[in-house]
């Protein structure tokens, strides 16, 4: 079984005296640099001299400062940037300026599990990975309840790692909801996973792949809508509730003898082999390599892809059925 750590498991005390340095103020960096900062803690924010984001920590209250300063300052750092900027940023303005004895951390282990960044090897590394948005992290630790997260050591050079790091998940509010102990391994090549294979990839394509069929079958566009995307909401949130079993209880018995016969015809043995294939990209390094290249060559596929996404019929209908419900508080990006 999975160790899980809980608010008495973890030591507040052993960030007293100590500055937490935040490299990065978006989704998760802000979420992390609010929490610690209500839990008690000193905390520096790390950023590019030109980023948008300073006014916005600024007027938190937090001291914003140059990504080199921060590094030198802090005695926990935290790499709460986007991955694939990572190892040019450690290298170049962070790595140059750490502290001996200062511990380095990441919310996501795909920089240290892919070689990106190589940490020296007098330094504690750790992640303290929250398991939710960063918006939905800040929302839960002001409501005073906190998002499960996972707890990773990779190197322990003062032999405090573990207890610096559940300290830090403390701080986030994560220990609240419980820590599970892992790896880098472990949580970069799972989560890479469910992002491809049903979080995003599979759940998107699974989506508009329904969408299409109804509407290539006749159907209007807006009735394909409502049936395979609006109320997917209200399924998961049956799932997430109680699991399958409660899903299946809560709908009528024609739904639930329709998932159980025609379910494992959508989703038979060929997609479980094409994921199979997805998760040996991720375990053998081809889908970083791939993910780090385009980065380098200015995303000349992944920009095209993003623009077709973003412009396909799905999104229109939707975007006109949404501005209907504004109880939803629709977004547009």
């Amino acid at each position: 079984m999975v160790t899980v750590y809980y608010d008495n498991d973890a030591d507040l005390g052993l960030l007293a005296e100590k500055t937490i340095g935040m490299v990065g103020y978006g989704s998760q960096g802000h979420a992390h640099a609010l929490n610690l900062r209500d839990s008690g803690q000193k905390v520096m924010v790390g950023l590019y001299p030109e980023s948008r984001s300073r006014a916005s920590a600024e007027a938190e209250g937090l001291e914003v400062a140059d990504v080199p300063e921060v590094a030198k300052a802090a005695d926990v750092l935290m790499v709460a940037i986007p991955d694939h900027i990572q190892g040019e940023i450690y290298r170049t303005e962070i790595a140059p300026n750490l502290r001996p004895g200062s511990a380095l951390m990441f919310a996501h282990g795909f920089s240290i599990h892919y070689g990106e960044v190589i940490p020296p090897p007098e330094m504690d590394v750790m992640m303290v990975a929250p398991k939710a948005p960063g918006h939905r992290m800040r929302e839960q630790f002001l409501d005073g309840i906190g998002v499960p997260g996972l707890l990773a050591v990779h190197q322990n050079a003062t032999g405090n790692a573990r207890e610096i790091g559940l300290a830090y998940a403390k701080g986030v509010g994560c220990t609240r909801s419980g820590v599970l102990d892992t790896t880098f391994k472990d949580e970069t090549e799972t989560d890479l996973f469910g992002e491809q294979t049903v979080l995003c990839g599979g759940i998107t394509a699974l989506i508009n792949t329904a969408f299409e069929t109804l509407v290539e079958g006749g159907y209007p566009p807006e009735m394909a809508y409502f049936e395979v995307l609006h109320e997917m909401k209200l399924i998961v949130d049956l799932i997430q509730q109680g699991g399958f079993n409660y899903m299946r209880y809560s709908v009528s018995d024609t739904a639930e003898y329709g998932d159980l016969t025609r379910g494992p015809r959508v989703i038979d043995e060929h997609v479980k082999e094409n994921m199979k294939k997805i998760l040996a990209d991720i375990q053998d390094g081809t889908f970083a390599r791939e993910w780090i290249t385009e980065n380098h060559e200015g995303r000349p596929r992944f920009r095209p892809l993003r623009e077709e996404a973003r412009t396909s019929q799905i999104h229109e209908v939707g975007r006109g059925l949404r501005a209907m419900m504004p109880w939803l508080d629709p977004k547009e990006v």
